[in-house]
């Protein structure tokens, strides 16, 4: 098949098949006389392999440690175990960022409850007071809303 068709059938970009083969995540395919590539169906599992953990967040190395360990099925399975729970603390990280984020703009949101002019506004107000490297409201110590002290001494 052409890239057209591989990239159609994986749910993806000519350009992401691209970028993958000059990576290295995906083998390179024949060449037809005329120069086109030649992909095989052995192209599509590997490309819907790359995708699938690209979509649990793994980065590009990672997918390259998972498709090693493929290509050496005789390996003990530990370090994957280890990739994975690399990933899941990424993850719990990114999640607790997120709700860092969420509670600042809520505090952001919070400081302007009626509607004014443009000048007036404390939502724009605390971004002029950050951009000039003053305190803001969403960057003040958060409020634990339920009381209770986080763990390690900041307030959520």
């Amino acid at each position: 098949m052409r890239i057209g068709e591989l990239a159609q059938r994986g749910h993806c970009d000519v350009e992401t098949v691209r970028f993958y083969e000059r990576e290295g995540l995906l083998d390179a395919p024949s060449r037809e006389g005329n120069g086109y590539r030649n992909y095989t169906s052995d192209h599509l599992v590997q490309l819907n392999f790359i995708r699938h953990c690209r979509s649990l967040g793994m980065g590009l190395p990672d997918v390259r440690v998972l498709l090693s360990f493929q290509e050496h099925p005789e390996s003990a399975c530990d370090d994957i175990n280890q990739l994975i729970d690399r990933q899941i603390a990424r993850i719990h990280h990114q999640v607790e960022s997120l709700r860092l984020l969420e509670q600042q703009l809520h505090a952001l949101r919070e400081s302007c409850q009626v509607n004014r002019t443009a000048s007036a506004c404390g939502i724009l107000q605390n971004l002029r007071h950050a951009a000039a490297g003053e305190p803001c409201e969403c960057h003040a110590e958060p409020v634990n809303r339920s009381g209770a002290d986080h763990p390690g001494g900041v307030s959520v």
